[in-house]
């Protein structure tokens, strides 16, 4: 069976998976205190172009959206998504869970309008009754959407201009971010990422890691005991070594770069192919995920062959699939399934 499932369903680069054996009986300090996060905290820096950024590790994308919102908003406020945003569709309610609700607006192929925001967040304040009202404390983006479609810089500024004016984080969910950066005809850079958001994160369990997450605070300070709210939400990892230690390997020789680009290029072919073969697609992605509308025997024929994943019902006889390509997808795998296909 081919597998095009998702972007983490291999196991982790050679590259860190060599450097884990190297250092794995060297003793270190825990609680992310060890040298390897302190280097891997300062290439980042560097790289996002920001040396007064802090940087925090964390082992899960859910983990962190979670406690960014509750460490950064205040017990009356909320978080402002799209309705298809990853904290409003996929996240099991965590965020309601920590007690602050989900505030949505349309989803333009999964990315918020900066001029709908202004309206919520001005139509929020004109309320005489706001104080009866869940406040907006946070924005939340993610790039790449959950629709594989990447926000453009002037797109960024806009929301960026937004939030600055209302006082309230601008927050970018980057757990495709790598992708989202090799992404061909982008103009957003890592750099343009720590200048146009407040906090955000660089995703590694998508794109290489064995699992983890760099949170990044720029524009925002990070919170007052920080690592202290880490732990009263069971985030903080006694071996915070092993963590620095893949952060540190990914941001070495461009490596997290070179992983993203090998996802592009492969899902640029396996979209070739498929326009080759007359397929239609759901929704035109630029990055790594392909969203392809099929009959629903078509869809039977290719999970005998295939893994993917189902992305919706369109009608009757046609529904909603996706293929997915990663860091580690194979060029001859993509070959394969175009001749499948």
């Amino acid at each position: 069976m081919l597998s095009f499932i998702n972007d983490y369903c291999e196991g982790v680069a050679p590259e860190i998976l060599k450097r884990l054996e190297e250092t794995n009986l060297i003793k270190t300090v825990g609680y992310g205190m060890d040298e390897y996060c302190e280097s891997a905290a300062e290439k980042i820096r560097t790289a996002c172009g920001n040396e007064d950024a802090g940087v925090y590790f964390l082992t899960g994308g859910t983990q962190t959206n979670m406690l960014v919102i509750d460490t950064l908003t205040k017990p009356y406020e909320g978080v402002v998504a799209t309705v298809e945003g990853h904290v409003n569709t996929h996240e099991a309610g965590a965020i309601e869970y920590s007690g602050h609700k989900v505030l949505t607006l349309p989803s333009h192929e999964g990315k918020m309008d900066a001029k709908e925001l202004k309206e919520l967040l001005a139509g929020y304040y004109a309320d005489d009754n706001y104080e009866h009202m869940v406040a907006p404390g946070i924005v939340y983006i993610s790039h790449p959407t959950e629709l594989g479609t990447l926000y453009s810089k002037a797109e960024l500024q806009d929301l960026h201009a937004v939030c600055a004016e209302y006082k309230i984080p601008l927050y970018l969910d980057g757990a495709r971010l790598g992708y989202g950066l090799m992404a061909e005809g982008t103009d957003v850079t890592l750099e343009d990422v720590a200048k146009l958001t407040d906090v955000f994160y660089i995703g590694g369990t998508k794109v290489g890691a064995l699992f983890g997450e760099a949170l990044v605070f720029t524009g925002w300070p990070m919170p007052y005991r920080f690592n202290t709210m880490v732990k009263q939400h069971g985030a903080m990892v006694a071996k915070g070594r092993i963590l620095g230690l893949q952060f540190d390997t990914l941001f070495t020789d461009g490596l997290y770069f070179k992983l993203g680009e090998n996802a592009i290029r492969t899902a640029a072919r396996l979209k070739e192919g498929l326009k080759e073969k007359g397929y239609t697609f759901f929704i035109d992605s630029p990055t790594n995920q392909i969203f392809v509308t099929v009959t629903n025997e078509k869809k039977k024929e290719l999970e005998d062959k295939v893994v993917f994943s189902f992305w919706g019902n369109i009608d009757e006889d046609h529904t909603a699939i996706r293929f997915v390509t990663s860091w580690a997808t194979k060029m001859e795998d993509v070959e394969e399934l175009i001749r499948i296909l």
